[in-house]
């Protein structure tokens, strides 16, 4: 049986190669992806999104535009992280396809209602989308099967400040209301991906040595996140946070541990972002979240080798 999945994507480059190994994974079938602003804007995110996927031979896939800046802030890109096209700059053609008519919010409560309990939702981006939805309907997250959410520092280690981590220090409030929401959720935070979902000198030249179209891309997109990430993160490559992400919801044997937890998000200025855990015995609030704290991080990365040695 098929997994069904919708994702949720700001395409940049560490999403292109998140909706690449969604699509060559051979259990899995992409039923949606909606788009939302954050990496870069909207309509660069959906650009974005339709040019990978037509890369990846899957253009019948529905891409649905959704909200154009978080709920309450004023959007702030991380162009600089993922280049101005959020792909590295690399000058890319435009896709041939277009998006639906239909709002991606509208799309992702529609798509529940119509297949309850038989979709896999995957958020790789600010959470507003998926936030505007709850606001509409607040039962929408128990009609996925379960949603595996890119986000936060668990470890409370930022990657945009001291403790926020990108996708939820964009709109804090849409992560904070899709935390608290009813549903069964996994998060895959940035200590994943800067602890075992790096690609490193090592795993560099693997993909160089294979020479592919899809491994010479995914080096390419990722050139300008590459010098970010080891210049202002410290990190010995470009990692990928959201392709992690994708292959938790594709093979949650990949996890190596995880607990589940009560978890908040912050909104006040001073700790935008913060994912904190409420841990006190006797006294936590019931478990609102599983959070990965480790993942089998030689199986991830054979995951992107298999993807980028299809062609």
């Amino acid at each position: 049986m098929q997994r069904r999945l919708v994702i949720d994507t700001d395409t940049g480059s560490d999403d292109a190669v998140a909706l690449m190994l969604a699509v060559a994974d051979p259990d899995s079938d992409i039923a949606a992806v909606t788009t939302v602003a954050g990496n870069a804007p909207l309509d660069v995110a959906t650009r974005n999104a339709l040019y990978t996927l037509e890369l990846m031979d899957a253009g019948d896939v529905p891409v649905y535009e959704g909200c154009d800046r978080p709920l309450l802030r004023p959007l702030e890109t991380a162009q600089w992280v993922h280049g101005e096209d959020g792909m590295g700059d690399m000058d890319l053609s435009r896709p041939k396809g277009t998006p639906r008519e239909e709002h991606a919010v509208d799309a992702l409560r529609q798509l529940s209602l119509e297949q309850p309990g038989e979709l896999t939702l995957i958020t790789l981006g600010p959470l507003t989308n998926i936030a505007a939805a709850i606001a509409r309907d607040p039962e929408l997250l128990t009609r996925y099967a379960h949603t595996y959410i890119m986000g936060g520092a668990p470890d409370a280690i930022g990657n945009v400040t001291p403790v926020g981590e990108y996708n939820f220090w964009a709109d804090p409030e849409a992560a904070a209301m899709t935390v608290a929401a009813a549903g069964a959720k996994t998060l895959v935070g940035w200590n994943i991906s800067r602890t075992r979902a790096v690609i490193g000198p090592v795993e560099r030249r693997v993909l160089e040595a294979m020479n592919t179209e899809y491994s010479r891309f995914t080096l390419d997109i990722n050139r300008v996140l590459d010098q970010v990430a080891r210049e202002y993160n410290g990190l010995e490559g470009f990692d990928l946070p959201d392709p992690a992400t994708v292959a938790v919801a594709l093979d949650p044997d990949l996890v190596t541990k995880s607990a589940d937890v009560c978890m908040a998000v912050a909104t006040a200025d001073e700790t935008r972002g913060l994912t904190y855990i409420d841990a006190r015995h006797g006294e936590a609030p019931q478990p609102n979240i599983t959070v990965v704290w480790d993942i089998d991080e030689a199986a991830f990365k054979q995951r992107v080798y298999d993807m980028c040695a299809l062609r």
